[in-house]
């Protein structure tokens, strides 16, 4: 089997490779267009190439936050059961072929399975909580502070009389070996 050549020099995080044709940001006089383009998924970013030789991604994006679903109302051809979409609110949107129906479902549930472990690692917060944090965090490290200053200014620094470090408990007498 030919190992497929890997674009990118960050090659260990790539979960999933091949060719997808991408619709153009812009459409055409003729409509939208479709471009054959070698696409790479690694763990943080989905980059796409003009081909699998390519060092320069023609694009890339964080895939954190999207979403990937089949889209069949992508194209009216007969690849429309091929066809997916990656879309986040608020950001551009991403449509593509896959070669097969099974190679876009496959794509999909990939995407959707690194956005899930992707989402289990980041802890939900919301920003005024955050804020609220920070401002507990430091209210407490002041606090701290001032109980060690005054902790410190009370403590008897005079060394304790004798060598003996260990307390005596009632009911034992000390030396009673």
């Amino acid at each position: 089997m030919e190992e497929i050549p890997r674009p990118i020099q960050d090659s260990g995080n790539i979960l999933k490779q091949g060719y997808l044709e991408k619709r153009s940001r812009e459409p055409s006089f003729f409509g939208s267009e479709w471009h054959k383009r070698w696409c790479v998924l690694t763990q943080r970013n989905f980059l796409y190439y003009a081909n699998e030789k390519s060092k320069q991604p023609k694009g890339s994006f964080p895939i954190e936050r999207y979403q990937a679903h089949l889209d069949s109302q992508l194209r009216k051809d007969s690849r429309k059961k091929c066809c997916f979409q990656l879309f986040c609110p608020g950001r551009r949107s991403y449509e593509f072929t896959a070669p097969s129906p099974a190679e876009a479902q496959d794509w999909v549930e990939q995407i959707q399975f690194l956005l899930r472990d992707l989402s289990s690692l980041t802890i939900p917060c919301d920003e005024d909580e955050e804020e609220e944090e920070e401002e507990e965090l430091s209210k407490d490290r002041d606090s701290s502070d001032s109980m060690n200053n005054s902790q410190n200014s009370t403590l008897n620094l005079e060394e304790p009389e004798g060598d003996d470090i260990y307390e005596v408990l009632p009911g034992e007498l000390p030396n009673s070996q």
